[in-house]
Order: C-alpha cells, then structure tokens, then sequence
C-alpha cells in the first residue's frame, strides 16, 4: 500500500473489549510508536472522559496519553459552541462526560426546565422511558436534536449490546425530525481528527470495526479504510454493506504488517 504517515484507530472492538486488550494489540501499538507514526483514537465513546479513556488504556499497557484521545463528546462540545451558543442542553447519556463538555450549558439532573437543544449520548441505563419520552415532548415543541453518533450496537465481554442509534431511529421517526450527528461517521469528525494530528487524508489510514461508521465513512473522506474482524464485526454487516473496505485485517495485530513496519 502506499506510505501512510498517521493512523486513526477506534478504541472499543479494536484495541480492547470491556477495557480488556484484544490478543497482540499492545504489541502492535507498540511497533507503531517504535516507528513514530503519529496517532489518534477517535471513538464515539460517550461513557468516559478523555482522561479516563487514557487512563484505563494506559493501565493496561497501551503507550497512549490523553493527548491521543479524541471523543465525540468532545467533539460535540466544539459543535454546540460553534452552532448553538449559550444554548441550554438537556444531556441524555450513560455516563459522566461532563469535563469534556467544556463550555456547553447542561440542565441539571431533575431540571425540568424546557431546554434549547436535546443532546443524546451513549445509551445505557439512562435511557429510560420518562427520559426519552421527555425528549419526544421537547423535539415536538421544536428543540433540535444533537446526537454525537448513531451506533445501533457495540461489543462488550457479555455479547453485543444496543446502542444510542436503536433508540435514536425511532425517536427521529417519531418526532419528524432528523439528528444532527457529531461523532462518527460524521465527516466533520474526521476533518477534526486530520487537523488533531496536522496529517492529510491521502497518507493516514483508520482501522475500525463498523464497517459503516468507521471504515466506509472514513474513506467517503478520502482515508484509507481498514475494517478488522473484530468487536461489533459480522460476515452480515459486512456482505451487505454499502461498499468495500480498502483493507479487512482479522485484527490489529495485523496492522503493523500491512504497513510494513
């Protein structure tokens, strides 16, 4: 393949599941650091903070710091600054991101005050049937709905689990409307994390394990996709997506060899 000279890599499905590393994949992180390409893990995590995501991957023996991580929480907080300022945003997530939320206006938790703006997170328990029914009402008085990714599911150590995008669909049916996606396969979220690493589309690759969200969104910005079969990976998904990895590695243990390090 023609020489990269930065690499996009997701976190969940690809480096670990459940925050346990995948087989060779701290050994492959490894050989890229040794051969100093620049890198960053870009993930639609909403449940940790950057600081958190790092630490837990540093813990665990990957060579990563917090300037590595780019999330989609954070990203959507550059969004909402840019398009919706001074907005009142009700947050419906799983999990405490709100250090990486810096600047952005959140109702506090039993606010029921009508907010500016309905910003959807990570799903989990949170997302119970008062609190989305509270979003239908406020998108039907006309609040725009921000999500920062629209995953119908990922992998974790008990099997594949639902994510924000089951709930996601029917909330948008139901209310006529359509999210404003932040994270990927947002291409804004991509042109961030070029500029993140001062690399340019044609010379760095990104390795994912949704073929849409990460692969195919990737290379409709001009990266080069690498889709592993691993994490949220299916025979299915894949055989009936809507176009072609550039690469398909069993795992990121396989990259290094594919970049010839």
């Amino acid at each position: 393949m023609e020489r990269i000279r930065a690499v996009l890599i997701d976190i969940d499905g690809v480096l670990t599941v459940s925050w346990k590393p995948l087989p060779g994949a701290v050994a492959a992180m490894e050989r890229l650091r040794a051969a100093g390409l620049p890198l960053a893990l870009v993930t639609n995590n909403t449940s940790r903070t950057r600081a958190a995501i790092a630490a837990k991957l540093s813990a665990v023996g990957f060579p990563v710091g917090v300037e590595d991580i780019l999330t989609a929480p954070a990203v959507t907080a550059a969004y909402l600054r840019e398009h919706y300022p001074d907005a009142r945003c009700l947050l419906i997530n799983t999990g405490d991101v709100r250090d990486d939320l810096a600047g952005v206006s959140l109702l506090d938790e039993g606010d029921d005050t009508a907010p500016d703006v309905v910003v959807f997170g990570g799903a989990g328990d949170d997302f119970t049937y008062p609190v989305l029914n509270r979003a239908f009402r406020e998108l039907q008085r006309g609040a725009p709905l921000v999500a920062m990714h629209r995953n119908l599911y990922w992998r974790t150590s008990d099997g594949l689990e639902l994510d924000t995008g089951a709930f996601l669909l029917g909330l948008e049916r139901a209310a006529r409307v359509e999210a404003e996606i932040t994270g990927k396969p947002a291409e804004a979220f991509f042109a961030t994390a070029l500029a993140h690493l001062g690399a340019d589309a044609s010379e760095t690759v990104m390795v994912g394990d949704d073929i849409e969200s990460d692969v195919l969104a990737a290379q409709r910005s001009a990266i080069t996709g690498v889709l592993v079969k691993t994490g949220k990976y299916l025979p299915e998904t894949h055989e009936a997506a809507d176009g072609t990895p550039d690469h398909v590695l069993d795992s990121f243990a396989d990259l290094p060899d594919l970049l010839e390090l």
